[in-house]
């Protein structure tokens, strides 16, 4: 069935547009406290990011769960990947996020883990939907749900990502910028990495409600690499505004992103025979990752961009690594979904078991030259992807290529985007390919 207010990755939109309202936002809790069994013992943690939207859409949230008889746990800000462990820790029925991830303060949305911290499956998203659009009851006096706040939820946090890597870990020596996006990990990532030895100075991290991902962050890493030369910095480290992201700055400057990150994970599990299987990545993933990874005999596989599809594919092949050029991580043999803390932790402790630098590690990989253009269109009309004269323009522009390179269009999940992306081993050739392409998207919705 087609999903009516869940996309990819939760329920998203712009603050004051339908749902992105205090009155969806309170149905939408009746329902899931509905869902998920009610005054029937039901358990709800609640975090969020720090845009100033969330505390409207908590209280509405937290309105909606206690009259559905659920209990609930307010966490206050903390990371997305915060949530999925501690809706594990506190045997939650389900786990609540309130943020928008990477995208501007005026958006916000919810995302959901189920009790065992993974994304809620389809039939429990169109379960609570059916029940958002019929009427909402609310169960007797007695049996409303409770409210409390956690205080220690970023020290049980903060443990739970040191424990990430090996006892005795000490990252001392090693000099780092953390840029926090103003955003929810403003206060558990500069503890974490001082914590475990790292010389850690920090931007980003004066969140003001209206300030998150503004250029700072995973999506805007120009900040994070003045930061790094001015201070001579060995790298530096970016997440976005809910901390389920992250990217590198080398000491030169040099942005990293998750499929370098990803590269440097995957050596480093495959020299000490733990890497299960293959790498799952995306198809936005650079051919320069599959190429590379290819030579030591490690299988990439291609999943739909999301990492919720990231995910199906490894619980599918029992795998335990994956993720997409944007820094979304995911390491299976450490937690239950993307973590840019963890996935951070994992690419230092790889760089200190190597000796290497982050372009020492890089070595064996070369990305190929690739070109992503968004084309912005007005949300609730339809994106003609599937417009004859639009397909004959990739069908040529893929025979102009040949086994040179890739073209793939696609809907933006979480922004009405459509993503024109081009790759080949010629730059010049890339470059012109999507700018033509984009420019074919655009005059489709002129017309």
């Amino acid at each position: 069935m087609q999903k009516k207010y869940f996309g990819t990755d939760g329920i998203r939109g712009q603050v004051g547009q339908h749902p992105i309202t205090p009155e969806f936002m309170l149905k939408l809790g009746w329902a899931v406290g509905t869902a998920f069994g009610g005054e029937v013992d039901c358990k709800v943690v609640i975090g969020k990011d720090t845009r100033i939207s969330g505390y409207m859409f908590e209280s509405a949230l937290e309105a909606g769960l206690s009259a559905a008889g659920a209990e609930v746990k307010l966490l206050g800000p903390m990371p997305t990947p915060a949530i999925a462990y501690l809706t594990r820790t506190f045997q939650a029925d389900v786990g609540i996020v309130i943020s928008a991830s990477h995208n501007p303060f005026y958006d916000n949305g919810i995302k959901f883990f189920s009790a065992s911290g993974s994304k809620l499956p389809d039939e429990m998203e169109l379960e609570i939907e059916r029940l958002v659009d019929g009427p909402m009851s609310v169960v007797d006096s007695s049996l409303l749900g409770k409210v409390a706040r956690i205080d220690d939820a970023s020290g049980r946090y903060i443990e739970f990502c040191k424990s990430s890597v090996p006892v005795g870990t000490s990252f001392r020596g090693m000099k780092i910028v953390l840029d926090c996006a103003h955003g929810a990990t403003y206060k558990v990532a500069p503890s974490v990495f001082a914590e475990l030895g790292a010389d850690v100075s920090v931007i980003g991290a004066t969140p003001d409600g209206l300030n998150i991902n503004a250029e700072v962050g995973s999506t805007h890493t120009q900040a994070l690499r003045t930061a790094v030369l001015k201070q001579g910095a060995d790298l530096g480290i970016a997440f976005d505004g809910d901390g389920d992201r992250v990217m590198m700055v080398d000491s030169q400057g040099n942005e990293i992103d998750g499929d370098q990150l990803l590269y440097i994970m995957a050596m480093d599990l495959h020299e000490r025979d733990l890497l299960r299987g293959g790498v799952v990545g995306t198809q936005m993933s650079n051919l320069g990752l599959e190429l590379a990874l290819g030579k030591q005999g490690i299988e990439l596989v291609r999943a739909r961009v999301g990492d919720r599809y990231v995910m199906s594919e490894l619980r599918t092949r029992n795998w335990i690594l994956g993720g997409e050029s944007s820094g979304h991580l995911v390491c299976l043999n450490k937690t239950s979904t993307g973590d840019g803390i963890i996935a951070a932790l994992q690419v230092l402790k790889a760089l200190e078991r190597s000796g290497k630098s982050l372009p020492e590690a890089l070595s064996g990989m070369q990305k190929c030259p690739q070109t992503l253009i968004n084309v912005r269109y007005q949300a609730g009309t339809q994106a003609p992807l599937d417009d004859p004269g639009l397909q004959d323009a990739v069908a040529a522009a893929e025979q102009r290529l040949a086994d040179r390179g890739r073209v793939l269009l696609r809907l933006s999940g979480t922004e009405p985007l459509i993503r024109v992306m081009v790759e080949g081993q010629d730059a010049i050739e890339v470059r012109h390919e999507a700018a033509a392409l984009a420019e074919r998207v655009r005059l489709l919705f002129a017309e």
